[in-house]
């Protein structure tokens, strides 16, 4: 299982890699694996675009911390 940590590594990289881009790229992702019946790696997915959304919206850092 992937832990907090190593997620928030993975939505600083795509935020720092695609910018707000990186949020239509989790979306696709979710949409593709759950047309392909692949419901616990859609839910990782929804799980990361929280996290670079709350990245991209200035509300966490890119180390994971709650800003204010």
């Amino acid at each position: 299982m992937i832990t907090d940590h190593e997620i928030n590594l993975l939505a600083a990289y795509m935020v720092d890699t695609h910018g707000r881009k990186a949020l239509a790229y989790a979306d696709t992702a979710v949409e593709e694996l759950e047309e392909i019946g692949e419901k616990m790696r859609a839910d990782a997915w929804r799980t990361l675009r929280r996290v670079v959304e709350h990245m991209v919206e200035g509300r966490m850092s890119r180390e994971g911390h709650i800003l204010h």
